[in-house]
């Protein structure tokens, strides 16, 4: 099937563009009608370039799928009365299109977790297994609101994440912005007047006019050469997987960051393996499928091992124990919970236990990044005013004698 870009207009009138997987232009018109748009005009499009303009299914998106499917499904609705409920009220253009689809899959004989499974850049691995076990079980209402409930959990943690580099990233703007300001325009203008008193000028203050006029005269070096290295650094990343490993290794290890980067991606492996395990999935299949929740190759790798020792037989907490990622706490808890059989229980309080770090350590470094910020930028603001008004001080004192 070709991809095409079109344009519609759905029954309020509203004018709705995107792209739709469709055999030819009479499929798409029939697929649009099914979903609620009417065709107004269409042209082929190269899949290679779709991805980059059909925009992105949110994690909003996913949360009120789950939250209004496991709603209607509870009252008794059919799953698929549900999605053509959601398809017909969602305000993305692009998660109607995917509900679209799905719902042509499941009128076509697929089961939801099948039809899930065709759309990979939206339902990862851990949804379509959750989802699957939900049909095989019979208990699909209580996944999807597990599923909510964890998709919440997880924007949640997000937003604390991003507390932790917004931040810094806004005061070091300013910084920045400060440092420039002054090798570009004030310093400049101070140079030519101590310049013009035929005095020696002591050493920080030649070392603080060269800064300044290498700044200016080659600022597109000073500027430039950062990108391009960064650029570089990450086109790199990308071919060597050894290379990448070792970067994620060392992020782990940086002060204060590391421990709570440690928690943040321990935390939603610990919670998505509860949730698979509760939801009658194997041990193991929920080993495999909950790995790739772990965006950290260090931690991946550790937790792969861990999986392989269990297939080999060993206990879980021995083999959690083995890759000295745990704490001495938590492993006592999955201890407990693999002896008692509360295992996704065990799990669970695992997810409360970090997540409950991972808050209060973010708290920690955002009191810490303010001073720290201050400093540095204080430390620079000093400099300059030494370098300017210790020779006009000097110069002052002379006249006075």
């Amino acid at each position: 099937m070709a991809i095409f870009a079109y344009k519609s207009i759905d029954s309020d009138g509203k004018r709705v563009s995107g792209r739709l997987e469709a055999v030819n232009i009479v499929d798409l018109e029939q697929r649009l009608s099914r979903i609620g748009l009417d065709l107004l005009t269409a042209e082929s499009a190269s899949s290679g370039a779709g991805g980059i303009f059909r925009g992105q299914v949110t994690r909003g998106d996913l949360i009120t799928f789950c939250f209004q499917l496991e709603q209607l499904a509870g009252a008794g609705v059919p799953l698929l009365d549900g999605i053509i409920e959601l398809r017909d009220s969602t305000e993305s253009a692009r998660f109607r299109e995917v509900l679209g689809t799905i719902t042509e899959a499941i009128e076509g004989g697929q089961t939801l977790s099948q039809a899930l499974a065709a759309q990979p850049a939206v339902f990862n691995q851990v949804f379509v297994s959750l989802v699957g076990a939900g049909e095989k079980t019979g208990q699909i209402v209580e996944v999807l609101r597990r599923l909510s409930d964890t998709l919440k959990w997880q924007d949640e943690l997000a937003a604390y994440a991003q507390k932790i580099v917004i931040y810094p990233a806004f005061v070091g703007t300013i910084v920045v912005a400060v440092i420039i300001l002054l090798m570009m325009f004030l310093v400049p203008e101070m140079a030519k007047f101590l310049k013009n008193m035929n005095q020696e000028l002591p050493l920080q203050t030649r070392i603080l006019i060269a800064t300044s006029d290498f700044t200016r005269k080659y600022w597109y070096v000073v500027f430039g050469l950062p990108v391009l290295l960064l650029l570089g650094f990450f086109a790199v990343l990308r071919i060597s997987d050894r290379l990448a490993f070792q970067v994620d290794r060392l992020k782990l290890q940086l002060p204060y960051l590391g421990p709570i980067l440690r928690k943040i991606i321990l935390s939603r492996f610990a919670s998505t393996f509860a949730l698979m395990y509760s939801s009658g999935i194997t041990v193991l299949e929920a080993m495999q499928v909950s790995e790739t929740v772990a965006v950290n190759r260090a931690i991946t790798d550790g937790l792969s091992r861990a999986g392989q020792q269990i297939r080999d037989g060993q206990g879980i907490s021995a083999a959690f124990e083995s890759v000295n990622m745990f704490p001495p706490l938590v492993l006592r808890m999955l201890r407990i919970g693999e002896t008692t059989g509360g295992l996704d229980r065990a799990l669970l309080n695992v997810s409360y236990f970090y997540n409950r770090e991972v808050k209060e350590g973010i708290d920690r470094v955002q009191a810490m990044i303010g001073p720290a910020m201050v400093m540095v930028l204080g430390g620079i603001l000093g400099w300059v005013l030494l370098s300017i008004f210790g020779p006009l001080y000097d110069t002052i004192s002379r006249l006075k004698l």
